[in-house]
């Protein structure tokens, strides 16, 4: 991507000197939908949180984030505020921790459109009304005056999404929008954030467990393991033919619902390693059924695989059987 609206480049995070994240390499054009996947604790948080400056002061991070040629690591504070928020705005896994139990929702949503548009008074009050509006809350005018435990789930979780709307960002990074939410509601939140990018133009980065999600909403997909990036590939071709032997785990978990019969789903062995205890080379190899011992000589970099997809992986294309069932790329 020659000119990517965010481009983080050997991004490392480290926690009292154990690494979290290992060199992220990532870039997010202008109005594109990436979607950040992995088990937990492979970095996928942390990653945007660290490039917005959102890590607790113990955390050693280097690298380069870059906003529209604004270096962002290390900025001075003032910068990063006009950035969160008004540039790349964030909402979260869980909307009850996010907002203030008491404090009234419209007071919340109008505190936001102070800070990043210098918004008060009836100007303010008729934009929140029109932002609860949009992402879909019945009876804006009256919910406004409701505090966050006299609302549904996912009605807070609407509430978040016009915070975020409310500095009008170009980035948006959803942060496992769905958890613990019913199925109805995840569709709905999810049919909601792709009409807000259908209508704003605003590039999209969800973070997500469910492939199935990423892929019908997303352009294109990052998979994670271990603070690395393993596979970059356009969501068309994901479940077509994916490269890394993980990301060949994680579709071989997911049931058919092609009507065959049933059939016992293939799990990868093992955990993900502790930070603290990374193996040599590539940290999926003790999982891995394609294993070799090249495997453990040093960490695979991403390389190309095919037009628009590439893979970390050091034996992709070696005559060797494929992992769990799928078959290689």
């Amino acid at each position: 991507m020659d000119d990517p609206l965010v481009r983080i480049s050997g991004l490392r995070v480290a926690f009292d000197g154990v690494p979290v994240l290992r060199g992220v390499d990532l870039a997010v054009g202008s109005g594109e939908a990436v979607g950040l996947v992995g088990e937990s604790g492979c970095g996928k948080s942390v990653t945007w949180l660290a490039a917005l400056g959102l890590l607790p002061g113990k955390a050693q991070v280097t690298g380069s984030v870059v906003l529209d040629g604004q270096e962002l690591l290390g900025a001075p504070m003032p910068l990063l505020d006009r950035v969160r928020g008004g540039q790349i705005a964030m909402i979260f896994q869980d909307p009850a921790s996010s907002l203030n139990p008491v404090h009234r929702i419209g007071r919340q949503v109008g505190e936001a459109l102070r800070l990043h548009r210098g918004m008060d008074g009836a100007a303010a009050r008729a934009e929140t009304r029109r932002l609860l509006d949009q992402v879909g809350i019945p009876d804006a005018g009256n919910r406004m005056e409701a505090y966050p435990h006299e609302l549904s789930g996912g009605q807070n979780q609407r509430v978040m999404i016009a915070m975020a709307l409310a500095g009008r960002p170009r980035l948006l990074v959803a942060d496992e929008p769905t958890t613990a939410l019913d199925v109805t509601i995840q569709a709905q939140i999810l049919d909601l954030l792709a009409t807000l990018r259908a209508e704003t133009g605003m590039a999209l980065v969800l973070i997500s467990h469910d492939l199935g999600v990423v892929a019908e909403t997303c352009d294109r997909v990052a998979v994670m393991y271990a603070g690395l990036v393993i596979e970059e590939v356009s969501s068309a071709r994901l479940f077509d033919a994916p490269a890394h032997p993980y990301t060949q785990g994680l579709l071989s978990a997911l049931p058919p619902l092609d009507g065959l019969p049933r059939q016992h789903l293939a799990a990868i062995p093992g955990s993900v390693p502790e930070p603290r205890a990374l193996p040599p080379g590539c940290a999926f190899g003790p999982r891995c059924p394609r294993r070799a011992s090249l495997c453990d000589e040093q960490v695979p970099l991403l390389v190309d695989v095919a037009p628009g997809q590439r893979a970390a992986c050091r034996i992709l294309g070696a005559d060797v059987p494929p992992a769990f069932g799928l078959a290689a790329a």
